[in-house]
């Protein structure tokens, strides 16, 4: 299987549309049997209820070409589920978790010339989702639904990749308490637009959002969750019911503890806390962890010993330990590593 001809190493985080997508529907009370298409437009009705009343989840996830040359897929599992979730909260059909990951297989399988061979530092993102497709024009749930999946080689998330970024604490809220914070879906994304442009046009990479409640309390970004790393080296996550379950995250807890021997906690984390920890990182399916060297807080400076140059030595063991996993250098916990061929 010959690759495309691309420029492997200096892919940017963007849309490159590839041969083949899944594309399932939901009608009647069931999910017909679903099928890959070549063709990348969806045609509506004006008055579907995803243009109407945004009711619409999706996931994100990656392939890789592992250093023995396996294309493989990291965890789906914990994707299918967490869509599942997603979907209940916006009273939508849940796609069934196995024909979730057969239809991540065949649509990578099908794509397969696009992902990006190892040692590129590119991976093949995939993108599920779903929205609902029939009229509504009263505030109510549509009668029917399309699933697709999508997928696109990639770089970096963050284009000085590992380099470590400034963020700013953000005046807007991201999720309420109560609220849909911890699904994966469209509206949340679609308010922290106008914080995420505010925030390039001040020269910062990134919001750290707060707690709605109180404004005292971290969070995370608009589209990863963090870690801090303490001075005597343990790993800190904050808690939170209105955080995204991160399955990196999850990951990386687990890589902490299993792999490397570090003590982790997952918590409530004051933003007067922030200052006394040692490392600070972003983590999620697009930017795996990027460090963190420097959060302003309406002009206060909170600055990490880790500096502005590299990733914290902490940061990077996970780094290291979890791409390697993902790559295949490392041996990987029983099922997180999903093989496509």
């Amino acid at each position: 299987m010959e690759k495309k001809n691309l420029d492997w190493s200096n892919l940017g985080f963007g849309y490159i549309q590839t041969d083949k997508r899944y594309v399932s529907n939901f009608k009647d009370g069931a999910w017909d049997d679903g099928c890959l298409t070549s063709d990348a437009s969806i045609v509506l009705n004006e008055c579907a209820g995803v243009f109407q009343y945004a009711q619409t989840v999706f996931e994100g996830l990656k392939a890789y070409t592992t250093e023995d040359g396996k294309i493989v897929t990291f965890r789906p599992d914990l994707n299918a589920e967490r869509m599942i979730d997603s979907a209940k909260r916006l009273e939508m059909p849940a796609f069934p978790k196995e024909r979730f990951i057969d239809a991540v297989t065949q649509t990578v399988k099908a794509n397969a010339a696009w992902v990006p061979p190892f040692g590129s530092g590119a991976t093949l993102y995939i993108r599920p989702y779903m929205f609902g497709s029939s009229p509504v024009i009263g505030v109510s749930p549509a009668a029917e639904y399309q699933f697709r999946i999508l997928t696109t080689p990639v770089g970096p998330y963050f284009k000085g990749g590992a380099k470590p970024i400034t963020i700013k604490v953000s005046d807007f809220d991201r999720a309420a308490p109560h609220g849909t914070g911890h699904i994966k879906a469209g509206l949340n994304y679609a308010m922290s637009l106008h914080a995420i442009v505010t925030a390039h046009e001040e020269g910062y990479a990134e919001n750290m959002y707060l707690d709605a409640a109180t404004r005292t309390k971290v969070e995370e970004t608009g589209g990863a969750n963090f870690i801090f790393i303490t001075k005597d080296k343990k790993v800190v996550t904050p808690k939170s019911s209105s955080i995204l379950p991160s399955i990196t995250r999850r990951s990386l807890l687990y890589v902490a503890k299993e792999y490397l021997g570090l003590e982790t906690e997952e918590r409530e984390v004051t933003l007067e806390e922030v200052p006394e920890f040692a490392e600070c990182g972003l983590c999620g399916t697009a930017a795996v962890v990027s460090p963190v060297g420097k959060i302003v807080d309406h002009g206060r400076e909170i600055c990490f010993a880790s500096g502005m140059d590299e990733m914290g030595p902490v940061t990077k063991q996970l780094y290291d330990t979890l791409t390697g996993i993902q790559m295949g250098r490392i041996e990987a916990p029983e099922g997180w590593i999903h093989v496509i061929e």
